[in-house]
């Protein structure tokens, strides 16, 4: 009987092993539907956030609330995507607004920026997209680039 119980219970045990060994995965980007987008404390100042913490990108190719982002990048770096958009805590209204590129989706944007998540950031508090390719940088309040220390 004891053998019977040890091998039934080893593939339950090896299985919640080897789920302890996967790595995180992203959380992911807000739904559409309303977003709040706010400001951060963070290595590198403030920047703009969305209600959960996660950093919020710039891409330097988007120009005139134009987002330049296509399907392959937006893979990488899905777009804040929402009906509904709020002023958080350090923000400011007048800067909030939205585009609507050719797929339709309403996508944030902030001083004429629209907005993006990194993929490669796991956590809120991460910037791990910061100066990607020199293209792809988080915001200030004001709405202006922030770019690495040195």
């Amino acid at each position: 009987m004891r053998l019977r119980t040890t091998l039934l219970a080893a593939p339950v045990l090896l299985l919640g092993l080897a789920a302890c060994g996967q790595p995180a995965q992203p959380a992911q980007p807000a739904a559409a539907g309303a977003a709040t987008v706010k400001v951060s404390q963070s290595d590198l100042g403030p920047v703009l956030t969305d209600q959960t913490g996660r950093a919020l990108y710039a891409f330097t190719k988007d120009k005139d609330k134009q987002a330049a982002c296509d399907a392959d990048c937006i893979a990488v770096w899905p777009a804040l995507a929402a009906q509904d958009t709020k002023a958080g805590d350090g923000t400011t209204a007048a800067l909030l607004g939205k585009t609507t590129p050719d797929g339709g989706t309403a996508q944030v944007t902030y001083n004429g920026w629209p907005l993006y998540y990194y993929v490669g950031d796991a956590v809120a508090g991460d910037l791990n997209g910061t100066g990607v390719d020199d293209e792809w940088f988080p915001l200030s309040p004001a709405g202006t680039l922030v770019r690495k220390q040195a």
